[in-house]
This record gives C-alpha cells, sequence and structure tokens, in this order.
C-alpha cells in the first residue's frame, strides 16, 4: 500500500545547505527569476519599469538571458515568436499600468496563435490593491481585469511565499493546450522587499495532456474509412502540436487531399500530390470542401479566414479536432473531438483502415489549375514576381514572420512555407507591427540561421524603434519593408467599397537611410534584383533592412455574392 507521505521527495545534502544558508541580499525579485529559472527558462523578454525594478536587479544575479526591446507591445511580439519556435513559455517581463497595458495587442495576437507567453508584471504597493483610489503611480482599479478576456489565465501575488507557486501554476497554464499567453501580477514591495525564503531550487509544473476520447475516434475512424470523397483541413493546431508527420502519415492512409490554413501554412507539404495547398479565400476550394463527404478539421475552428469568410456550407459529415474547447462546433455541427492534435492523430493511425483512391491526386491538380487560372486572368504578374524572389531568397529551413501587408495575404494563400513551424504571421488577431518584433524573439531562440520579417510602410512605422534592439543584439534578421506610401490594403479595401480611400496615405522616412542612422545596412530594391539583395542580406550576418518601393495589389476575392 502506498500513502502520499511516501512519495514525497526528500532534499539532497546540497539543497538542505542551500536552504538553510541562501545568499545574502536576496529580494522577491530573485524568488521571480529563481522560480522562472526552476522551470527551465533560459530567456526573458521585456522593458523596466519603476514597480518592477526588483524583477530586473535581480536578473542580474542569475543565469538567465535577458533581451531588451523598446515598445512593450513589441517585446510580446518577441515572446510570442520565441515561444512558437521553441514551444516553451517565453516569460515576459513588465512594469504596471502603462507597460502591462501596451503588451494587451501582442497578447492577444498569442492567445489567438496559441503561443505560450508567461507574463509578469508589477503592481502598486500591496496597500494600493482593492480598487481604493490612493494615488500611486501607474494605479488601476483592477489592472488584472484588463487581461482576463485576453489571456488563458491570471495569477496575482500577494505575499512573497505565493511567487514560485503562482508562477509554477501560470507555466503549465501557458503549456497546457491549447497553449497560449498567462498573466501574473507582483506588487512593488513584494519584490523589492528582503526575502529569508530558501532559494527556489526545483519546481513542478508538467503542463496537463489532452488525450481524445476513444470512442470518439472510433467512430471517427469509421466514417473516414468508408468515406468516397474524404478531405482533410490542417490548421495552426497542428503546428502547435507538431503533428505534421502524423498529418502526412493518415493522410497518404486514407488518400485524401489536404489543405492547411493560413496558420497552419506548413502542416502539410506544398508540392505532395495530396497537397490543395493553402487556397483558402477561393470559390474553387470552398466548393471542393463542401463537396467532401467527410471532412476532417484538425486544429481549426474555421473561422473567418478559414471559412472563406463563413461561406463555406459543408454537405457532408464534419469530423472536428481541436483543443480549444471553445471553438469546438462554434461555426459548424461536427463530430467534436476535444483532444490535442497529436495525440488524436495518433488514435486515428491506430484504428483507420487504409483507402486506394487513383482519383485524389487528379481531383487535387484540377482544383489547382482552376485556381492558376484564375489568378492568371487578373494580370498581377508583379506580385508573382515579388513572392517569388522572398521564396528564391529565403533558405528553406529559415523562419519568416509577416506584417498584416498586402504581400503578407498573398503569401497565406500561395507561400510554400518549407516546413511547418516556419511561417508565422499576425492574422490571427489582425494588429499591425508584428513582423520585425517576432522576427527579433525567433533569432533569440535560434541563432543558428537568418530570419525574414517582412512589413508594409505603415505596419514597419509600430515597430522601426526596434531596429536598436536588433542592433544592440547584433540579432540575424532581415527585415523587407514593401514601400507603396501608405496601408495599402486598406487603400484597397476603402476604394472598392466607398470610392476613394480616406486617412491611408502616410508622410514616411527612408527607411533605408533610417536604417543606416541605427547601424544596420540599408538599401534599396527593385523587383527585378528583390531575389539576389535579399539573398545576399540574409546571408550577410546581423541586422539589415531590405526596402522595396512598390504598389502591390490583391488578387479578387470570391465570397462577395
Amino acid at each position: 500500500m502506498t500513502h502520499d507521505h511516501d512519495l514525497v521527495l526528500r532534499p539532497t545534502a546540497a539543497q538542505t545547505e542551500a536552504a538553510l544558508n541562501p545568499p545574502p541580499g536576496r529580494t522577491g525579485g530573485d524568488l521571480v527569476v529563481e522560480t522562472l529559472a526552476g522551470l527551465g527558462a533560459t530567456t526573458v523578454f521585456g522593458l523596466p519599469g519603476q514597480h518592477a525594478l526588483g524583477m530586473f536587479d535581480a536578473l542580474r544575479r542569475s543565469d538567465l538571458g535577458y533581451v531588451g526591446l523598446r515598445v512593450e507591445n513589441n517585446a510580446a511580439f518577441a515572446a510570442d515568436a520565441y515561444g512558437r519556435i521553441t514551444g516553451e513559455a517565453a516569460p515576459l517581463l513588465l512594469s504596471t499600468g502603462p507597460g502591462a497595458l501596451t503588451s494587451l495587442a501582442a497578447l492577444q495576437e498569442a492567445a489567438a496563435a496559441s503561443a505560450p507567453v508567461l507574463a509578469i508584471g508589477s503592481q502598486v504597493p500591496t496597500a494600493g490593491l482593492g480598487g481604493g483610489r490612493h494615488g500611486y503611480l501607474h494605479e488601476l482599479p483592477d489592472q488584472a481585469a484588463s487581461f482576463r478576456g485576453v489571456v488563458k489565465s491570471v495569477h496575482t501575488v500577494r505575499t512573497q511565499s505565493q511567487i514560485p507557486s503562482a508562477i509554477a501554476a501560470a507555466w503549465k497554464s501557458a503549456l497546457t493546450v491549447p497553449h497560449g499567453p498567462v498573466w501574473v501580477e507582483i506588487p512593488q514591495d513584494v519584490l523589492a522587499a528582503r526575502t529569508l525564503l530558501p532559494v527556489v531550487t526545483g519546481v513542478d509544473a508538467t503542463p496537463d495532456e489532452l488525450p481524445p476520447r476513444p470512442e470518439l475516434t472510433a467512430v471517427a475512424a469509421d466514417l473516414l474509412s468508408r468515406a468516397e470523397r474524404p478531405a482533410i483541413v490542417a490548421g495552426g493546431g497542428v503546428v502547435r502540436a507538431d503533428a505534421a508527420k502524423k498529418l502526412r502519415q493518415l493522410a497518404e492512409r486514407l488518400d485524401a487531399p489536404v489543405v492547411t490554413t493560413f496558420g497552419g501554412k506548413g502542416a502539410f507539404p506544398w508540392e505532395h500530390p495530396l497537397s490543395l495547398q493553402s487556397w483558402l479565400e477561393d470559390r474553387h476550394t470552398t466548393d471542393f470542401l463542401e463537396d467532401a463527404d467527410v471532412l476532417l478539421v484538425v486544429g481549426s475552428g474555421l473561422g473567418e479566414l478559414s471559412s472563406n469568410y463563413h461561406t463555406f456550407r459543408p454537405r457532408g459529415r464534419v469530423i472536428q479536432i481541436e483543443a480549444d474547447l471553445g471553438k469546438l462546433e462554434s461555426n459548424h455541427p461536427a463530430l467534436g473531438i476535444h483532444a490535442d492534435a497529436f495525440l488524436a492523430l495518433q488514435a486515428l493511425l491506430e484504428t483507420v483502415r487504409e483507402r486506394d483512391d487513383p482519383t485524389a491526386p487528379e481531383r487535387v491538380r484540377a482544383l489547382l489549375d482552376r485556381v492558376r487560372a484564375r489568378i492568371a486572368a487578373q494580370e498581377l504578374t508583379l506580385e508573382q514576381q515579388v513572392l517569388a524572389s522572398v521564396r528564391r531568397a529565403l533558405p528553406a529551413a529559415c523562419p519568416s514572420f509577416w506584417d498584416m501587408t498586402i504581400l503578407a495575404y498573398w503569401a497565406w494563400s500561395a507561400f510554400d512555407a518549407k516546413g511547418p513551424n516556419t511561417m508565422h504571421s499576425a492574422q490571427g488577431a489582425g494588429g499591425l507591427g508584428y513582423a520585425f518584433p517576432a522576427a527579433l524573439g525567433a533569432a533569440v531562440a535560434d541563432p543558428t540561421r537568418p530570419v525574414l520579417a517582412v512589413s508594409g510602410d505603415g505596419g514597419a512605422l509600430y515597430s522601426v524603434a526596434e531596429l536598436a534592439t536588433a542592433r544592440q543584439y547584433g540579432l540575424d534578421v532581415t527585415w523587407l519593408i514593401v514601400d507603396d506610401g501608405g496601408y495599402g490594403i486598406l487603400r484597397e479595401y476603402m476604394t472598392d467599397a466607398y470610392g476613394q480611400a480616406t486617412g491611408t496615405e502616410l508622410t514616411r522616412p527612408d527607411y533605408a537611410a533610417l536604417a543606416e542612422s541605427f547601424g544596420v545596412p540599408g538599401i534599396r530594391t527593385t523587383p527585378e534584383t528583390l531575389a539576389a539583395d535579399l539573398a545576399k542580406a540574409l546571408a550577410t550576418p546581423g541586422p539589415s533592412v531590405v526596402v522595396l518601393p512598390a504598389v502591390l495589389r490583391m488578387f479578387a476575392p470570391t465570397h462577395r455574392g
């Protein structure tokens, strides 16, 4: 018979000695960084602020690496990308009030994309908590309330002894599927006060698994095995779960064509005979998916972009595998399986029967031919040339990060990501300024390969301050800025809808000269020289900026009438 007290871990002699004789001069901030190190963190992002100085002072007594950005929102974007690339929770240290609130737009993107970000913010002194109007600097009646609708979980600390457990709980929440951002806040006096608590030496925060219910996967496997025209939609959940190989095995066993969502780019090989690629904003693809008698949707909620702006109307049975319970059957009735994509696909592979459908590759080719013909009829040679030049210049294994700009909208549908977890954009929440700071976070996560960021001139102005960050840390990021003189996609939207655009034209700097002023090499290029100039910049270590003056157009939508 085993009792709970038999499972208690006994401290080693060294741990006992460290506990009885902790180093002098430690504060609540040390408990924060010790807990992060104990959880396995190696790098933190952030910005210092008056109430958070206890955490930042403790950093110099730790082995954690620190990357400081110039704007809190950009620091959160960098942490987001670090989390996407590594699959680890990325610590983000922020100050109270304006510092904390400035991160909200980036944390919304992390939530939409299931990126694990562990945001730790300071608070006003403990005496100022509770909603009273005490007049503390940065005071809010309820700072945590601003985060509750954005992050997965909120954790408030009031004493030093609560710090390790609160951070461990937040870490576990961030890494339990679906991954996402979490918020911890700690009062200034708790962070700054000396502590007599022992050094934090071990923290257990193992995330929970989310296996599928076997009776549901049994039904799903039977439906797929007996289907005449099965098809698969693979979303970002496949990428986050590292389930691309499982997806390919299942698709090949079923002879089922696969389309990837914009968040699921790279989840299925682009040139595979069963690949429908990513043309979701195309009526031909929508018709193909509607015609499937069994449609397997993995790691997607079939939201606005993935459903061709909610014009998709499935006629067959839908099977939806989704880790986010709120997305399960939120748009279409389905056999809903609440599960991690990797575990669910593994369960299907163990039970599904092999199908043989020699017509599947032929139907895929016919669809892609219709898509290409539609695009070719719109005389969009420049846009396709620019996107092809980016693909030629970017080494296959290198990640790319895309802002909300016309070239990115092309890339969602037409860019071969060359593998899972290599193409990332802000399409989850749709905010501007994501690409460059996110690329910096990716370069920190893996400094062995160059990273590409792609922005328009409007989005670039959101994050241009981070050129100083790139230079300070020598991060290997090449930033392609497509300069069309304003908010190009909004210009198109407004002109189409109202006949003319308002508020879309921008005065902007000479981006190449501006980069040079930061000590970052900057050049202007042309569509004809883009591939060579971009390849050279990517092959040169350190940050660089490539500016392409060009007015690009979007292909015509198919969801209107």
